[in-house]
C-alpha cells in the first residue's frame, strides 16, 4: 500500500468516521460533479494473500474536472466565509508586525499538527534536535521537513500563483530524508495507491485514479487555483479535498494538501504574514475530518467548506491568544536580564534579540549575535541558562543548541488550546450548514 493512509477515507484507528458540518453540494449553493470509477488490471506482487493474489481487477475513482466549475456557497455558509474571511484579514493586519518567530511559531504547530494526523508523534526536544540537524526519531525529522515544506509552500505562493513547480519542491523537501519514499520525492506517483486495506487494494477505502491520469488531473487542479472568482477560504478546501482524491504522491499527500490551505489563502491576500493552524483543529476530530473528504467524492461540497471555515475561526481565536502569550514572555524575559552594569548586560540583549528570529538556539546563532572575540559568551549564556530563559538540548560539547523553552512550550500548548476548541468546530450551533 502506498500513501498517507490517513489522508483520505478511514483513519489508522479503525474508528468508523461520523460526518460533521454536512452540507450537499445542491443545498441552495452550486451542485458539485460526483467521482466517477474505472476498472483497471492489478497483479499483486510479492507473496500476498490468497484473496489479494486472486484480485485480478481494482476500480479506481476518477476525481471529475473542476478547473471551470462553479461554484456558489448557499446564504448561510457564505456569510460564515465572509465573517471568518473579515476575521482572519483583521488578525492578519494588527499581527503582521510581530517578530518572526510569532510567523515560526504557527508554522510548527501546523505542521507538527499536521503530521500527528499522519500518526506522526515526537517530543518537544526530539524535534528541536531536528530543527537544528541533530540525530532525532523519524517523527521528529518528518515534522521539520514538513515546516520546512509548509513554508516554502506560503512563500511561492505569496508570489502571486501556486504552481506545479512549487508543490513539487515542498514534497521533495518534505520526503526526501524518508527511507522510502525518498528516491521518488518531488515526482507525481507512478505506481497505484490506495487508502486503507492491506497488501493490495481489495478492502481499500479509497483508490485515487490510475497513476496516468496524474498529470492532467493536477493540471487541472492547478487551473482550478488561479481563480479569483471563487470565494478564497471556499477555494482552499475544495482544492485541498481535491488533492486528497487525486493523492498524487506515493506518500505526503495529506501534509501537502493541507499546507494548500495556507497557500491558497496567502496568494488570495487573505493573509500576509500569519500562517493558519487548521490542522491543530483537524487532528481532534480525524473521523469527522475524514468523512467530509468522502462525502466530497460523492459531490456534497459544501460540508468540507464549512468545516474549512469553523475551524479557521477557531484558530484565529488561539492565535490571538497565542500572540498575548508571547508578549508576556518576553516582558518576563526583559525582567530577568542582569541588573548589573557592564558589557555584559549588553550582550544579553543580544541574544535575546537572536530568540525573537527564531527560538531555537545554535552555535552558528551565537556567534553571528556576539562579537567573535568577546571573552564571556559562556557566562551570557550560561546567564540566560540559569535565568530559564535558554535549555540545552544537546549533551555534546562541540555544535550545541539551546531552546528558549517557554516559546517551544507555547507552541504545544497553542495546539492543545486549539483541539481543546475542536469541539465547536465539530458539533457547531449557530453556524451550522
Amino acid at each position: 500500500m502506498t500513501g498517507d493512509t490517513a489522508a483520505v477515507g478511514h483513519g489508522r484507528d479503525g474508528v468508523a468516521p461520523t460526518a460533521i458540518g454536512r452540507g450537499s453540494g445542491g443545498s441552495g449553493g452550486s451542485a458539485w460533479p460526483r467521482h466517477g470509477s474505472t476498472d483497471r488490471p492489478w497483479r499483486s506482487s510479492g507473496r500476498p494473500p490468497r484473496a489479494d493474489r486472486m484480485t485480478r481487477s481494482v476500480r479506481c475513482s476518477l476525481p471529475p474536472t473542476i478547473a471551470d466549475h462553479p461554484y456558489v456557497a448557499p446564504p448561510d455558509l457564505a456569510d460564515l466565509l465572509a465573517r471568518t474571511t473579515d476575521r482572519l484579514v483583521d488578525l492578519d493586519r494588527r499581527l503582521g508586525d510581530r517578530t518572526a518567530a510569532f510567523d515560526l511559531l504557527l508554522a510548527r504547530t501546523e505542521a507538527v499538527s499536521s503530521s500527528r494526523i499522519e500518526e506522526e508523534h515526537a517530543t518537544l526536544d526530539d524535534y528541536a534536535r531536528a530543527l537544528v540537524g541533530i540525530r532525532a526519531n523519524g517523527s521528529a525529522t518528518a515534522m521539520v521537513g514538513a515546516t520546512t515544506a509548509l513554508r516554502g509552500m506560503i512563500t511561492a505562493a505569496g508570489r502571486g500563483s501556486i504552481t506545479e513547480r512549487s508543490v513539487l519542491d515542498a514534497h521533495a523537501v518534505l520526503m526526501r530524508d524518508d527511507p522510502v519514499d525518498g528516491p521518488v520525492a518531488g515526482q507525481w506517483r507512478r505506481v497505484q495507491n490506495w487508502i486503507g486495506g492491506g497488501a493490495s487494494p481489495r478492502d481499500a477505502a479509497y483508490v485515487p485514479p490510475p497513476a496516468e491520469d496524474v498529470p492532467d488531473a493536477m493540471a487541472d487542479l492547478f487551473a482550478f487555483l488561479a481563480r479569483d472568482d471563487v470565494d478564497a477560504l471556499a477555494q482552499a478546501a475544495i482544492a485541498h479535498a481535491q488533492f486528497e482524491s487525486v493523492h498524487p504522491f506515493t506518500d505526503g499527500n495529506g501534509r501537502i494538501g493541507r499546507a494548500l490551505v495556507n497557500a491558497v489563502l496567502r496568494r488570495r491576500g487573505v493573509t500576509t504574514t500569519l500562517v493558519v493552524p487548521v490542522a491543530a483543529a483537524l487532528v481532534a476530530d480525524r473521523a469527522g475530518y475524514f468523512a467530509e473528504l468522502e462525502r466530497y467524492r460523492d459531490g456534497h461540497v459544501d460540508g468540507i467548506v464549512a468545516l474549512t471555515a469553523r475551524t479557521v475561526g477557531v484558530v484565529c481565536d488561539e492565535v490571538e491568544f497565542a500572540a498575548l502569550r508571547l508578549e508576556e514572555i518576553e516582558l518576563d524575559r526583559s525582567a530577568l536580564r542582569p541588573t548589573d552594569p557592564g558589557p555584559r548586560v549588553e550582550h544579553h540583549s543580544d541574544l535575546l534579540r537572536a530568540l525573537l528570529a527564531d527560538p531555537v538556539l545554535t552555535e552558528a546563532a551565537v556567534t553571528a549575535a556576539l562579537p567573535a572575540d568577546l571573552p564571556w559568551t559562556e557566562a551570557v549564556i550560561d546567564d540566560l541558562v540559569d535565568a530559564g530563559v535558554l535549555r540545552p538540548v544537546t549533551a555534546r560539547r562541540r555544535d550545541r543548541a539551546w531552546v528558549a523553552s517557554d516559546v517551544l512550550a507555547e507552541l504545544d500548548a497553542l495546539a492543545e488550546r486549539i483541539r481543546a476548541a475542536a469541539p465547536d468546530v465539530a458539533h457547531p450551533t449557530a453556524t451550522a450548514v
